[in-house]
């Protein structure tokens, strides 16, 4: 199964999207915006930046634990992982997203 993206509306009435790998993991998500217009365009600078390596920030979450950000190419992040139990499980979660965003449909 291949991955797809959620677009929804959170509880405080934003737009929001994730990434789903084709086991129903979550392997990315996005800030909240207030147009569904902005989250759209979000996910197809997900699905264009996603194949280029440099646009991965890896990084530790402030409790230690390896995650990433996804950059857009004006570097703003436009999606966040969650947090990774090594820097290896961190790898393979990049590889993922790198692996099904470009093809996932909405």
């Amino acid at each position: 199964m291949a991955g797809k993206f959620e677009l929804y509306t959170d509880k405080a009435g934003e737009y929001r999207f994730r990434l789903k790998a084709g086991n129903g993991e979550i392997i990315l998500a996005s800030e909240g915006y207030k147009q569904k217009a902005s989250a759209q365009n979000g996910i197809e600078s997900v699905k264009k930046n996603a194949p280029i390596d440099d646009r991965y920030e890896r990084k530790d979450s402030a409790s230690g634990k390896p995650m990433f950000n996804l950059k857009a190419t004006n570097g703003q992040v436009i999606g966040t992982s969650e947090t990774y139990s090594s820097s290896s499980a961190r790898d393979n979660g990049i590889a993922s997203v790198m692996k099904n965003a470009p093809e996932a449909k909405v």
